[in-house]
Parts: structure tokens; sequence; C-alpha cells
């Protein structure tokens, strides 16, 4: 019976042991003449044996068939060592048993079977042990179920928590397939900071992946969260993630021939592998993090620093400050303008169709993308015209012509970052939508960031841009609307000229005067509120957009500019609050060239040639979306409240001009009607004038109470920061971007000197500057109350 046990353990099938009955059984047909304390220890024998036989069965179909390197790594490490000392340990009894071993023989040639048992008793919580990490890997499952396995990170993760046991054997199996798993997984790591590649074998368990659904002919990629050990951190992982990316850029440029980057070298390349295999089981985070940013900062002193020279960056940063972001004041008016243009022609050529029926009249007066394109080539066609013959030619006009484009944003190609990140850094954003303003239709303005800057500026940064644009253009759009009622000099005056001698000289002449005055007084009285309403909410929403313009995104700039560039001045005087223009915005400019001519040979310290060995690209990117992050609480993006109640309240200024306009177009009919004899018989002006004024005053009302509400919203944001002290909101964190990581400002690590955003003016100095404008305009509820007393 013994070679019958031995033969059990090595996995092969005996009769001893039955394989219908059930765990730990012992056949009772074959053999009835055992004791019960015999099959009580034949027991643990019987349970040993179906454990060795079941985990080498499944880590070898693991071995074969699972997705992971990392899982087969650890599978074959199970079958290959541990189940192979097990093998050894029954083979080391047996040969003693041959020779007779009296460790092992007893007299008469008896040998116990306690003996045997007890010399395999430790291995019965080892292999139940090695069989729940295989079931960790990859669960049993029916047929006819999809097999649901375990990611490599998760089972590096795994044995990391199983090493801290009270079990020396267990302590030491763990740490062992702990060390095959994370072989593997940097062999992994190592092609892609090494090449830039994807591993050719189980990339699909790599934290690194292809984002197939960013648009556009250049690989972009992204990282998974959920396929991403705990031992590396958010900032190593962006690290991780830039050094892969620019070595697969630069490769792909290679191939096709591009100049500057066909001949740079990645030098470093034998320190690069030292690092790497510096690196021993179990992987510190701070080891890894150090090496993986030598390599960065070894990558970018030799090849970065020709792909992304810092003139190219500031000059994207400068293009997208003045467009997307309203540095240049005359962009916003001109696109607003040439929108509103777009929008009237539209809907006099759905006047003009209506013959047609309510089909092609709707059909005309959708807004289709060749009229959202054709608003931004007017646009830049207006900019262009502005310019004189004398000024130098504006470069940034040129590239902004060539890289921003607007389009009809599609709901469902709003895809920043992937589902799997759970800190996404659009999430922060508010839900409310400012991007059908400019069109009844939501559109977007974005840049197409092209190659290499792609590796500075990802996708989500430029739709955090748009949403960006799209909020500061609406409260701009509603300035510029409600700025423009005051051209109408129908309302605002006596239009036309009433007469003079001679004919206001006759009696009728006269009649006429006494009842064109008394119409006019009639009308002022009438008008006294709305211009009231006009005029608080043109102040409001111009300290607010002065507040947002010139305290938060201007200032916010010149901070990052001025880090970027390696100067400080802290006597610098603050710039205007105004949204800037092209000639205002040169002096800029020339300072920006002047320090990109410093970096790019050379000059003496003060210049920026210094800064590209402090802030190499990826500092570059991180301060770019902490600033970033900065301007979107700042600018209360973050805020909920305050920006439902600010999307309402232009909305209904929207509505309020619109039935301002169209009320004057009634009373000059009526005037034609009244003065001129002109007659239109189907349409009833006098009731249309009473159905305006009627709506006019519920939505003088509803702007009233928005603006009371929008001040209220800033005063709870004013609440809420001053008591809980918060800060900056971290996007840089998110997976798929840059992590942040701690922010250490020792200039003896790899990666010193983190940006940090200028903090602005508090809440507080624009609520005191709305306060002080109420008590002038006597804009509140007893001023209120009165001009509705006067209707």
């Amino acid at each position: 019976m013994l070679h019958e046990i031995l033969l059990s353990l090595s996995g092969q099938p005996s009769p001893l042991f039955g394989t219908q009955t059930g765990k730990g059984a012992v056949a009772q047909d074959d053999f009835p003449l055992l004791s019960p304390p015999e099959k009580a220890l034949l027991a643990s024998v019987a349970h040993l044996s179906r454990l060795h036989a079941q985990l080498r069965k499944h880590a070898s179909d693991i071995s074969s068939v699972n997705p992971s390197v990392v899982c087969r790594s650890v599978s074959t490490a199970i079958v290959g060592t541990h189940l192979s000392e097990f093998q050894k340990k029954i083979l080391e009894v047996e040969r003693a048993i041959l020779a007779e071993d009296s460790a092992y023989v007893g007299g008469y040639g008896i040998v116990p079977l306690s003996t045997i048992v007890g010399e395999f008793a430790p291995w019965t919580r080892r292999m139940e042990w090695l069989w729940d990490i295989v079931q960790f890997i990859q669960p049993q499952r029916k047929k006819s179920e999809r097999p649901n396995g375990s990611t490599g990170a998760a089972l590096i993760d795994h044995l990391r928590t199983e090493a801290h046991t009270g079990y020396l054997d267990i302590k030491e199996m763990a740490s062992h397939l702990e060390t095959s798993a994370e072989s593997a997984w940097m062999k992994q790591l190592s092609i892609w900071l090494l090449h830039g590649d994807l591993p050719m074998y189980g990339k699909d368990d790599f934290f690194i992946q292809e984002d197939f659904d960013c648009e556009g002919d250049e690989t972009q990629f992204r990282i998974s969260s959920h396929l991403l050990p705990k031992f590396v951190t958010t900032q190593t992982a962006g690290s991780i993630l830039f050094v892969g990316k620019s070595l697969n850029h630069i490769r792909a440029k290679r191939k096709t021939s591009m100049t500057g980057i066909s001949n740079a070298p990645v030098t470093l390349y034998r320190e690069h592998i030292e690092q790497l295999a510096g690196l021993k089981s179990p992987i510190s985070h701070v080891k890894l993090s150090s090496a993986v940013d030598c390599i960065r900062l070894s990558l970018s002193q030799s090849t970065l620093s020709k792909l992304l020279p810092l003139p190219k960056i500031l000059e994207i940063l400068d293009l997208l400050h003045g467009f997307l972001l309203l540095g240049r004041g005359e962009f916003a008016v001109a696109l607003v303008s040439h929108a509103d243009a777009r929008l009237e022609e539209n809907r006099r050529r759905g006047l003009t169709v209506a013959s047609n029926g309510p089909t092609g009249k709707l059909d005309s007066l959708a807004i289709k993308e060749g009229d959202v394109a054709t608003a931004l080539v007017q646009t830049w066609a207006e900019l262009f015209a502005l310019q004189k013959e004398e000024d130098q030619a504006d470069d940034q006009l040129e590239l902004a012509r060539d890289l921003l484009s607007i389009s009809i944003s599609g709901r469902k190609k709003e895809r920043p970052m992937t589902p799997a990140q759970n800190t996404n850094p659009i999430a922060e954003i508010s839900k409310v939508s400012f991007e059908d303003l400019l069109f009844p239709t939501p559109t977007q303005l974005t840049a197409q960031i092209r190659a290499p800057l792609d590796l500075f500026i990802s996708s989500s940064d430029i739709l955090i841009y748009s949403k960006i644009h799209s909020y500061l253009l609406g409260i701009r759009r509603a300035q510029i609307r409600l700025g423009d009622l005051w051209k109408r000099t129908s309302l605002r005056r006596n239009y036309p000229t009433p007469w003079g001698p001679p004919r206001s000289n006759s009696a009728f002449g006269q009649d006429r005067l006494k009842a064109g005055r008394e119409r006019e007084n009639a009308r002022v009285r009438q008008m006294r509120p709305i211009w009231a309403t006009s005029s608080a909410s043109l102040f409001v929403l111009s300290e607010i957009g002065t507040f947002f313009q010139g305290e938060v995104v201007n200032e916010s700039w010149q901070h990052l500019r001025e880090w970027i560039e390696g100067r400080s001045s802290p006597t610098r005087p603050a710039s205007g609050s105004r949204p800037g223009t092209a000639s205002s915005s040169k002096p800029q400019q020339d300072c920006g060239a002047l320090s990109s001519d410093h970096v790019s040979t050379g000059d003496p310290p003060e210049s920026g040639s210094r800064t590209m060995g402090r802030h190499d690209p990826e500092a570059l990117t991180v301060a770019h979306r902490r600033h970033l992050a900065s301007l979107v609480q700042s600018l209360f993006l973050a805020e909920l409240p305050f920006t439902n109640t600010l999307r309402g309240i232009l909305t209904d200024i929207d509505r309020f001009v619109a039935l301002v306009i169209r009320l004057e177009n009634t009373q000059q009919n009526m005037d034609l009607e009244t003065d001129e004899g002109v007659v239109e018989a189907m349409i009833d002006y006098a009731q249309e004038e009473r159905e305006i004024w009627e709506m006019l005053r519920s939505t003088r009302s509803h702007v009233e109470r928005g603006m009371k509400d929008l001040v209220t919203s800033l005063r709870n944001i004013d609440d809420s920061r001053s008591g809980e002290g918060r800060g900056s909101v971290d996007f840089g964190t998110g997976f798929g971007q840059v992590g942040l990581g701690p922010q250490r400002e020792d200039s003896t690590g790899p990666s010193f000197s983190h940006y940090m955003p200028r903090k602005p003016a508090g809440v507080d100095r624009l609520l005191m500057k709305l306060d002080f404008g109420s008590l002038r305009t006597g804009f509140g509820p007893e001023m209120s109350a009165g001009l509705a007393g006067m209707q």
C-alpha cells in the first residue's frame, strides 16, 4: 500500500482513493479491512493527493491560456518550483524507505503509516495556500461560464498582502511568487521605458493602454487604473506614461524622417538599463520613482530638449490663452458678432421659405456645420482686416487660424478619459453646459494639437479649455448684447425727429406733436424699469467678467509664464482687468520671444536656458495642469449652484434682449400705422405689444431674481471656502495624465521645483464691488418694488 500512497501523492490516480467519493475520503469497497484510525490517516493523504493533482492541472492551464504574463509567470513558478519541491520530497521519502532508513522503517521492515503522514503534514497548509493562489488567478468555472481571472496588478498586490503572515514557509513562498510576478512586470515596464513599445505578450494586462477612442492619426496612450499595482504612485505612473509616449513619438517620427528627430539619439541607454536592473523585489515605490525620474531627466536633457523646445511650448500656451481664454478681446467680440449675423441670416431665410410649409421652415432654421464654420472664417477675416500695413505680421493670428476650429459638439464624442479612471478631471467640472449660448446648437471651439506638442497638451486639456471658453464667452456675449440695447436710438430717444416748422405750425401739426409727446412719455415711463434692469444686469455681469478675465485668467497666465521663463517680478504692476488686444499683447510677446532666444542660445543665468534644466517637459506638463486646475476652481466652474444660476441668468438675458428688440420693431410698425397710414391687415400690433409687455415684465422679474440668487451663491462660495480653507483643486492626479505627487521644493531631488499656481483674490473682493454697485445703482429689493409700482 505504500507505493500506492506515494504514487497518489505524486498526482497519479490510485484505487486507494476513490474518484467518486467525497473530499479526503477513502474507497470502502476495495479496502474493507482498514481500521478507523487508518482511514483517518489516509484521509489527509487523499486530500493532499487531490490538491496536488488539481493544483498541477489548474496551474498548467493558467500557464498556457491566461492572457496575463504576470499570472503565467506565477503559475509557472508554482509548478516549476514549489510543486517540484513537493515531488522531490516524495522521492526522498521513497529513497529512504527503500534504503531501510531507521527514521521511516521499524522492526521487521514495518513502515508506520503515521510516520509517512506526519512527514507530509506541513505540505497540506502549503498546498491549500497555493490552491487559493491559483483560484485567485483564475477561479474554476463551468464550461458554459466565461472565465473571469485576476489581473497581474491585483495578483502582485495580493501576494504582497499574503507575505505578511505568521507562517515562515508561507511567507517564503509568497515572497518567491512575488519576485516572479514583479520580474515579469518589470520586463513589460522595461520594454515601455526603454523602447516606447507596449509589450508584445500580455499587453492587455499592462497598465499602459492604447486609447482607440481618441481621434487623429497619432497613436494615443492612457493609464488604466485597475491594471496599476499599488506600489506605483500616481506621480510615477504619469512619468512612466510620459517617457514611453516620448520614445514612441520619436520612433514614429524617425520613420517619417522628421527634421530634428531622425538624428536625435536617446542617450544614457546603458544607465537606463542599470537603473531598472537595480530594482530588486519587493520593489520599493521610492526606488522605482527615483529610477523613473532619472530616466525621464536624462531623456529630457538629451532628446526632449530638441523635441519640445521652450519657445514652442510658450507659443502654444500663449495661443490658448489669447483665443480660448479670451485674452484677445477683439476675437470674442468678432466671434459673437458674426455668430449673431449667421443666426439672423438663418431667421430671414426661414421667413423667406415659410411658404414651403413647416418642414422647410424648420430645415432652414437648423444650425449646420457650415454655419458655425462660416462664422469663424468671417471672424478671422475681420481680425486680419484690423491689422495695419505698418504693423508687423501677427504670427499668432496665423497660427490660430490654422489650429483653431469650431464645430457642433456631439455628446457621444465627449470622452476625455476612460471610464476606468476613477479620478477624472472633467468630472470635477460642473455638468451645466454653456456650449449652446453662441449658437442654439451646442458648439465647441477646439485647438488641434499637433505632434510633438501632444506630449505636452492632451485632448482632455483641450476639452477643459473648450469648456472654459464657452463659459467665459457666454458671459461676454451677454455683456455685448445688453450693451447693444443702448445703441438702439428709437428706444432711448424720440426717433424719428418730430415735425418742425412749417408743418408743426398748423393745427394738425400741433395735434400730432401733442399725441407724439404723450406717446413718447408713456413709453419712457414704461421703459424705465427695463433700462434699470438692463443697467443692473450689465453691471453685475461686467464685474464678474472683469474679475474672471483680469484677476483670474490674465494674472494666472502671467504667473505661469514667469515661472516657465524663470523670471520673478514681485513689483510687477498688475495687468489690466479687461481682455487684451493684439496691440496690447505685443510687449509681452516680445518679452517672451526674447526669453525664448535666451533659451535657444544659452545666455547667462537670468535667461530661460537654466529654466529648461530645472523645468523638464514633464514638469512643465504638471505645471500646466496645475494651472488649469487653479483656473477651474477660481472661475467657480466646479460650483454647481453658481454655474446653474449663471446659466439661467444668461438664458433669461437672451430672452430679455430679444423681447426688447421685438418690442422696438412692433412699436415702429405701430407708428407707421398711426403716423403714415401703413396698415398691416393680418397683424394686430397693439395686441402684440400688450403680449410683449406681459412677457417682458415676467422675464425682467426672472432676471432680477437671478441676479440676487447669483450674489447669494457667491456669498455661499465665500463662506464655504473661508470656512473650510479649501485650496486649489488638484486635477493632475487623474490617471491618464501626469501625476502631481507630493509638492517637493528641495533642489536635490530629480523632480524638484513643482509649480504652485497663483492664488487669486478671494470672492469677498468681488462681493464688495457688487455691494457697492447695488448701493450706487439702487438695484435692490426697495428699488425693484418701486419700479414695479410704476408699471
